[in-house]
C-alpha cells in the first residue's frame, strides 16, 4: 500500500470499549493509508467496526472507547498525542469533516439552516457575518438547493430528507476540508435520492479535491464510487484493494459472501444468498480467522492461527489462508463467476446506481 500522496495514516490501531464491567475490542490492530484525492470505501456488516475506525481520526469515540495502541498520521503529526477538545478542534470539522447518516441528528431544529452554515464559516475561515452567508447562499446553491437565498431563513423541517442531507454535506464542505467521511449518507433516502446524493459528493469531490471516506454496507455504493475498497469484519481489514480487485478478483471468503449477497445479482426465481450465522463476541479473543465458523472454505489452521495479510498484486492483499501456496485451490461461489459482465450489464442499465 506504499504511495507518496498519502494525506492520512493509520498504524496498528486498537479500540477497545469498556461496557460495564467487560471489555470490547470493536478495531483489532488496523493499518491503512489514505491516498490524496482519492475515494475509499469501508464495507461491512453492522458491527464490524467501520465507523468506530473513522471516528478516531476526529477524536470523536463515545466516552467509554479508548484508543489503546497505535497511530494515526496526519500532515506530519500523530492525532493519537492530542487528549483535548481543544487540540481536536483544528482537525475535527476544519481539516477532517464527517456526514452523518440522519440529517437530524447533525442538525439543530431550533436554528436557521443559513445561521447553522454561516456559524461554521465565521468560526473556521474567521469571515464576517456578511461574508458568511453570501458563502452560505453560494454552498446552498451548490448543493442543489433552488432559490437558496429565499430559503436561507427557513428551518430543517421545512426540508425534505434529502434536501437536510445536502445541507448536512454544505455544513461539512464550509471548512473546506481535507478529508470527508461520509458516514452511511444515503441509508435513510429512498433509491432516487441515494443516487442524487451519490453523485452530488462525487462531482463535489472533483471540485474540490477531498479525499473521501464512505462507510457502507451497501456494494451497489461501492461500485458506482469507490477508487479502493477496505473490507472490514470483525474489528479487522480483511481484504484491501482498488474497486476492481475487490468486484473481479475478490480473495477472501468473507468477500465473497457479501458479493453473493448483493440483491441486483439475484436471479429471478432463485433464492438470495445469505452469509450464514453472526460474527464472533468482540468482548471475547478471537483466535484464528474470526470468519472460520461461518465460512464453507475454512482451513484447519484457520481455526488455529490468525491469517497474515497476503499480497495479492501491488494493488490488492487479502488476510486469508486460502492465499498461502500450502492451501488446496478452491473455486469461488457460482453466484460470483463471471462477475465482471455481470457488474458490467447492471451498470449499463444504470442497475447499480448508474454508470461509474
Amino acid at each position: 500500500m506504499e504511495n507518496k500522496n498519502i494525506i492520512l495514516s493509520v498504524k496498528d490501531l486498537v479500540v477497545k470499549f469498556k461496557v460495564r464491567d467487560r471489555v470490547l475490542t470493536a478495531i483489532r490492530n488496523v493499518s491503512l493509508d489514505f491516498e490524496e484525492g482519492k475515494v475509499v470505501a469501508i464495507v461491512g456488516e453492522s458491527g464490524s467496526g467501520k465507523s468506530v475506525f473513522t471516528k478516531t481520526f476526529t477524536g470523536m469515540l463515545e466516552v467509554n472507547g479508548k484508543v489503546t495502541n497505535g497511530e494515526i498520521w496526519f500532515e506530519g503529526e500523530n492525532l493519537m498525542t492530542y487528549k483535548t477538545d481543544k487540540e481536536w478542534l483544528n482537525i475535527r470539522g476544519k481539516k477532517i469533516a464527517t456526514v452523518f447518516q440522519d440529517p437530524m441528528t447533525s442538525l439543530n431544529p431550533v436554528r436557521t439552516i443559513g445561521y447553522q452554515i454561516s456559524e461554521v464559516i465565521m468560526k473556521h475561515q474567521n469571515k464576517s457575518k456578511e461574508e458568511a452567508k453570501k458563502e452560505a447562499i453560494e454552498l446552498m446553491s451548490r448543493v442543489g438547493i433552488y432559490n437558496a437565498e429565499q430559503r436561507y431563513d427557513e428551518y430543517p423541517f421545512m426540508y425534505s430528507g434529502g434536501m437536510r442531507q445536502r445541507i448536512v454535506i454544505a455544513i461539512a464542505l464550509a471548512c473546506h476540508p481535507k478529508i470527508l467521511v461520509c458516514d452511511e449518507p444515503t441509508t435513510a433516502l429512498d433509491v432516487t435520492i441515494q443516487a442524487q446524493i451519490i453523485r452530488l459528493i462525487k462531482e463535489l469531490a472533483e471540485e474540490y479535491g477531498f479525499t473521501t471516506i464512505y462507510i457502507t454496507h451497501d456494494l451497489g455504493v461501492v461500485a458506482n464510487v469507490a477508487d479502493n475498497v477496505a473490507v472490514m469484519y470483525a474489528g479487522q481489514i480483511i481484504e484491501y484493494g482498488t474497486v476492481e480487485d475487490i468486484f473481479y478478483d475478490p480473495r477472501h471468503p468473507y468477500t465473497w459472501g457479501l458479493l453473493s449477497s448483493l440483491p441486483q445479482l439475484g436471479e429471478k426465481g432463485s433464492e438470495l444468498f445469505a452469509i450464514r450465522g453472526t460474527p464472533p463476541s468482540l468482548f471475547e479473543e478471537i483466535k484464528g480467522d474470526a470468519f472460520a465458523p461461518r465460512s464453507d472454505y475454512s482451513l484447519a489452521i484457520d481455526f488455529e492461527e490468525e491469517p497474515p495479510m497476503f499480497k495479492v498484486s501491488d494493488t490488492h492483499f487479502a488476510k486469508t489462508w486460502l492465499l498461502d501456496p500450502r492451501a488446496p485451490k478452491v473455486d469461488k461461489p457460482k453466484q460470483i463467476q463471471n462477475l465482471h459482465e455481470k457488474i458490467l450489464a447492471l451498470t449499463s442499465k444504470g442497475g447499480i446506481y448508474g454508470e461509474r
